[in-house]
């Protein structure tokens, strides 16, 4: 399975930027990410195998079990170069970092190859554009975007099913193959 550990944005976090971006002078020609894709990656951890499932589960029952609920607002707007359209995350910014170094550790002891671990940035993957796309109007509109604070209280494990059908613009789909309450 093609896994990653991921903070969830609630529902009405999710409307508060559906709505802002509805009103945004956005390019034409972007490719949105669906609504339901939308996530905070803590860690991305690829093709795991079977066998390691269960270690997995249990570190990352841990994990969430040491971290405590804590505050976060999706925040800002931001962009990867000409191509990637991002919204930040403020609040709880500590808290969410220590999650995903928890995460990228439950995932190494568990046997998963993980990449080298840098200084985690918050991000939410908006929209991708071809190269050359001028994203300012949309960056300008949405500069002072602060959405609503909600408590996160899950850590969730995300099966990432990539597109097979080969479809232009087709998504990846995410499932939530399990999750814990934060208890700490």
């Amino acid at each position: 399975m093609r896994l990653f550990a991921a903070v969830l944005p609630p529902a009405g976090a999710a409307a508060e930027l559906r709505a802002a971006l509805a009103d945004a002078p956005c390019p034409e020609g972007l490719r949105w990410t669906g609504e339901a894709g939308w996530h905070f990656t803590l860690a991305f951890m690829g093709e795991v195998p079977d066998p390691l499932l269960p270690d997995l589960y249990a570190r990352l029952a841990r994990a969430a079990h040491r971290s405590a609920p804590f505050p976060l607002r999706l925040h800002g707007i931001g962009h990867f170069g000409d191509r990637t359209l991002w919204t930040g995350a403020a609040g709880g910014l500590d808290a969410l970092r220590l999650l995903a170094e928890r995460a990228h550790a439950a995932a190494r002891r568990a046997g998963v190859p993980m990449e080298d671990h840098r200084r985690y940035t918050p991000h939410l993957t908006l929209a991708r554009g071809r190269p050359g796309t001028d994203l300012r109007p949309c960056l300008d509109a949405l500069a002072g975007f602060e959405g609503t604070p909600w408590q996160v209280g899950t850590l969730s494990l995300v099966r990432s099913n990539l597109p097979t059908a080969g479809v232009p613009g087709e998504q990846p789909r995410y499932e939530v193959v399990e999750a814990w309450p934060l208890s700490g």
